[in-house]
């Protein structure tokens, strides 16, 4: 009898288990079809005449997930969308020899990605315009990033009420020494590199002269590619627009307009009705608009098949790590296991590694770095940087057979460094808490909180920060084919913008994802090719899965701080690096 009870519980449990699991997968389904709901029924569904309508209203990622569940929010049961570059890349030449689409409608107003990213996008649509099909704007407000985005359409429209900002860049990093200093935390450093101010938030209450000296270089590199974009697509000087950053000069709509900056003042309803006036349809007709994300559905014509060559594309993204990670971080167990599955699998002829990183543990780089290495000997390897590639970043791009950048892509920073918390005074004097201690050896405690390094302890230290380095900056000048000597000089953590990463041979070649897969593919003498992501993406069953309490506390977090939630963020991961880090100096606000 009690086998009974037994056997007919833990069957009632898997029902409702299984129950619990089809709700939430049915729960995620309806959220998403409810998150489309209320598009032009027409959008969509690609009839002739049409024009494609764009607006980046998600967050733009390297690669977005195929799963439903992977960014849903259970806290709140709705999607956290967000939209893929290569999809973006992939739609926009689509659409250049889509017979069906005539040009496109940029309707935006915010474009939420890094400004490599923006460039990528950019240049993609400049490519689309050798299609000799038209390419409109339109917003009521255009924020500096979207408007360099959208300067390359034919036509600008700005609502009449509207707004657009022109104010040049300015970058703001926030310093803890003070709060850390009322808390009595002492942060102890150790670092290599006059220019590794990734601890300087810590240790000081403003940027170093060599700190405020690499942003500023940098920063600007970043503005005038910028300014040489926008003053080359609209015909105006770059000083021009300098004047216009500098003394604000564009203070209306009307302005706008006086300086060449848009074409006209238009309402939405007007757009619409220049739209048509292009398309030659009638005033009382509809205008056939095709909606970016549904034209992803669209069928892309494929020239080949499973027998055709592979170009093997390789997502790392995010803070680099010891251990499996996930799609927002770099796990080297993981991205390792993917370069030497590429590398092993006779049908991939090619590796694109495409790095968007500020970096992270140094013995997590060197893991991947190695796979890197391996593979080139067998085959092409092509880096392909993102919005960022520093440090730890560049670490596992520089043994690559070549590396393309953004101008306005972020890299560099060769250049190492470590920080322990001593929170004695902390838990003695504001909280009353004393610690007592039994160990064997009399560093057998090295690494606690409780106390402050020793003299010798941070010798020991020091002398791993400086081997780390020594070592970095070695595989650097074989990966690089220079000396020692000239990567130390370019290193001491240093920041670079591509723009001038060039110029001192730390990238080879302008290009985004596209030009990194065209060219793989010239290396390796392929004419026809697929391309083959990693890793490979988890199903929706085994994202449910890992669903952890962890993850759902922390969107809890980031929806309740809001813009906050990035400076707590980077607190959280300085106070959580184990070992020496191969990180991007600090993180710097850029707008």
């Amino acid at each position: 009898m009690k086998q009974f009870f037994k056997f007919m519980f833990a069957s009632m449990l898997g029902f409702l288990l299984s129950g619990i699991l089809l709700i939430v997968v049915f729960v995620a389904l309806v959220a998403s079809a409810i998150s489309n709901a209320g598009k032009d029924e027409d959008e969509g569904s690609v009839k002739e005449n049409s024009i494609l309508h764009i607006q980046f209203d998600q967050e733009i990622v390297d690669r977005a997930s195929k799963n439903p569940l992977e960014n849903f929010d259970f806290m709140s049961f709705k999607p956290n969308e967000s939209t893929g570059l290569d999809k973006i890349l992939e739609n926009l030449e689509k659409a250049a020899g889509d017979t069906k689409i005539k040009g496109i409608f940029l309707d935006i107003t915010n474009v939420p990605s890094g400004i490599a990213t923006v460039e990528e996008i950019r240049n993609t649509l400049i490519e689309f315009k050798k299609s000799k099909k038209f390419i409109v704007a339109y917003s009521e407000i255009y924020t500096q990033k979207t408007y360099y985005l959208t300067s390359v359409a034919d036509k600008i429209y700005l609502n009449p009420q509207g707004a657009i900002e022109i104010k040049g860049l300015g970058g703001e990093i926030m310093f803890y020494k003070g709060a850390l200093e009322k808390l009595e935390i002492e942060p102890q450093i150790i670092r290599h590199g006059k220019f590794k101010s990734a601890v300087e938030p810590y240790m000081l209450d403003k940027m170093s002269n060599a700190n405020r000296e690499q942003t500023h270089t940098f920063i600007n590199s970043i503005w005038q590619q910028i300014i040489s974009g926008i003053a080359k697509e609209r015909k105006i000087s770059t000083a021009s627009i300098q004047e216009i950053a500098d003394n604000m000069l564009v203070q209306s709509p009307e302005d706008a307009l006086k300086y060449k900056l848009v074409d006209k003042l238009l309402y939405r309803d007007e757009v619409t009705a220049e739209l048509k006036g292009r398309m030659g349809v009638a005033e009382k007709d509809k205008l056939a608009l095709v909606d970016f994300s549904s034209y992803f559905n669209t069928p892309t014509i494929r020239k080949y098949d499973l027998a055709t060559p592979k170009i093997a594309v390789i997502y790392a993204t995010g803070a680099i790590e010891s251990g499996e990670g996930d799609d927002k971080t770099i796990g080297s167990e993981r991205i390792s296991k993917a370069i030497a599955e590429a590398r092993k699998d006779e049908k991939v002829k090619a590796i694109v590694l495409r790095v968007n990183s500020p970096g992270g543990s140094a013995l997590a780089s060197d893991v991947i770095w190695r796979e890197v290495v391996l593979a080139k000997k067998v085959k092409p390897v092509v880096v392909s940087m993102g919005d960022v590639a520093a440090s730890g970043g560049y670490y596992i791009a520089c043994a690559a057979s070549k590396i393309y950048a953004s101008p306005n892509t972020i890299t560099g920073s060769i250049g190492v460094f470590g920080v322990m918390f001593n929170g004695q005074k902390f838990l003695n004097n504001k909280l009353g808490i004393t610690i007592d201690t039994v160990k064997t050896a009399k560093h057998s405690d090295l690494g606690s909180i409780y106390r402050p390094l020793t003299a010798d302890e941070r010798a020991v230290i020091q002398q791993e920060v400086e081997h780390v380095y020594d070592v970095f900056t070695k595989k650097v000048a074989e990966g690089r084919k220079k000396t020692q000597a000239e990567i130390d000089s370019i290193g001491q953590g240093r920041v670079w913008s591509g723009a001038d990463a060039i110029k001192i041979g730390l990238i080879d070649a302008f290009g985004g994802l596209n030009e990194a897969i065209t060219d793989a593919a010239k290396m390796a003498k392929l004419d026809k090719y697929r391309i083959y992501s990693l890793p490979k993406q988890k199903s929706t069953l085994e994202s449910l899965l890992k669903k952890t309490t962890e993850s759902e506390e922390a969107r809890l977090m980031e929806r309740e701080l809001g813009l906050a939630y990035k400076y707590y963020k980077n607190l959280q991961d300085v106070l959580k690096s184990q070992g020496i880090q191969a990180r991007l100096p600090y993180s710097i606000d850029i707008h």
